[in-house]
């Protein structure tokens, strides 16, 4: 584009003072050009054509500067650099560059710093605004198990019947402290949806959150890693002796009251005797917590509840339920009693007897010797 003289006002400046941009102002209707060097009509004709070549020359420096302003104003659009002027620009010309690229940047910087704020969401969040992922969360479990125990009904089809098994996983829960429900099965009249549920199996076995377990032995195993501490307290003896203590009496005490022959009586009851002297002599030795260490008297005598200290363990729901079974029964049909001298074994069944989890999960006796009336065979002569 090519400036005229006419476009332009230009103001003369003294030899002390600083060209600018600032002093220039264009008019577009405006055809006549002022001088403000010219302060009345009587000027001569030297200094008008002084001032005209000063007006030529200013109008050369306009446009260079235009040139250089549009030069910058490209550069800046295409790849954000910026070029500097010839050698020959003015130190006008880099002054009205720097403050055309101050004032660029200045509103870009404000632009960006507008449009951040404008991203950034204030407002505050609640439950009812937040959408939850569903997949993200973790699978909450039940308060509680559910826990049920089928066990062996009693000869009216409906009460506990007798079955040692059935009682030590009725303890186990029992001690546990977890809800569960029991139902006892008849097995004469066993119902089609449990024979569904467990076909081909006999009582005792359980459903643990819809699982059938029917093992014994792996379901004691399962409750007491499921049920732990700090929930539900363990029940693990902490001796491992006392986990085979008298667990040879019960074979003992079958091959005893299954036996018909008169003569080999004698030797199957002191094998059952002797069974139980090591049982007692085991629940009057002081376990190691018994033993005081500082105290100069010997502990001679336990005087501990059970197996394995005073609290009932997975040891003694599984023998005393069997412990049980031998009395009543070896009483009922050979008369025979459990020595009197054997003062550990009494203790035991006391303290047992004493505890609801033993008494509400054991069966009626009863039951028990009716249970074995065709078990228990009669010594022919």
């Amino acid at each position: 584009m090519e400036v005229t003289v006419d476009d332009v006002m230009v103001h003369v400046l003294d030899k002390d003072e600083h060209t600018s941009p600032d002093y220039m102002d264009t008019r577009d209707g405006d055809k006549r050009s002022r001088s403000s060097s010219s302060s009345s009509s009587s000027s001569s004709h030297d200094e008008e054509e002084k001032a005209q070549v000063k007006v030529e020359e200013k109008t050369k420096e306009v446009t260079e500067m235009k040139t250089v302003v549009q030069e910058t104003k490209a550069a800046m659009v295409n790849d954000g650099s910026r070029r500097s002027s010839s050698s020959s620009s003015s130190p006008e010309e880099d002054n009205a560059e720097d403050g055309m690229l101050m004032a660029y940047k200045h509103h870009e910087s404000d632009s960006k710093l507008a449009k951040e704020e404008q991203a950034v969401d204030y407002s505050i969040k609640t439950l009812e605004n937040l959408t939850l992922d569903q997949s993200a969360l973790a699978p909450v479990e039940p308060a509680h198990p559910e826990i049920s125990l089928f066990v062996k009904a009693g000869s009216d089809g409906e009460s506990i019947g007798n079955c040692p098994f059935s009682q030590r996983l009725f303890m186990i829960l029992w001690l546990k402290g977890v809800v569960f429900n029991v139902t006892t099965v008849d097995l004469k009249r066993k119902p089609a949806d449990l024979n569904n549920l467990a076909p081909g199996t006999h009582p005792p076995f359980l459903t643990y959150n819809g699982d059938v377990k029917t093992d014994i032995n792996k379901i004691e195993e399962f409750l007491e890693a499921m049920l732990a501490p700090p929930k539900y307290p363990k029940l693990a003896a902490k001796q491992r002796e006392s986990n085979t203590a008298g667990n040879d009496i019960f074979a003992k005490f079958s091959a005893y009251i299954k036996n018909t022959k008169i003569d080999a009586n004698d030797a199957l009851e002191k094998g059952l005797t002797r069974a139980m002297q090591k049982l007692d002599e085991y629940l009057n030795s002081p376990l190691p917590d018994e033993i005081d260490a500082n105290s100069m008297e010997e502990e001679k005598v336990s005087r501990r509840s059970f197996l394995d200290g005073n609290e009932l363990t997975l040891a003694d729901c599984n023998l005393l339920p069997k412990l049980h079974i031998v009395k009543v029964v070896a009483k009922k049909y050979r008369n025979y009693d459990i020595p009197s001298d054997m003062t550990g074994i009494w203790r035991y069944l006391k303290n047992a007897a004493a505890r609801d989890e033993f008494n509400n999960t054991c069966a009626a006796e009863s039951e028990i010797e009716m249970a074995y009336k065709d078990v228990a065979k009669r010594l022919a002569k």
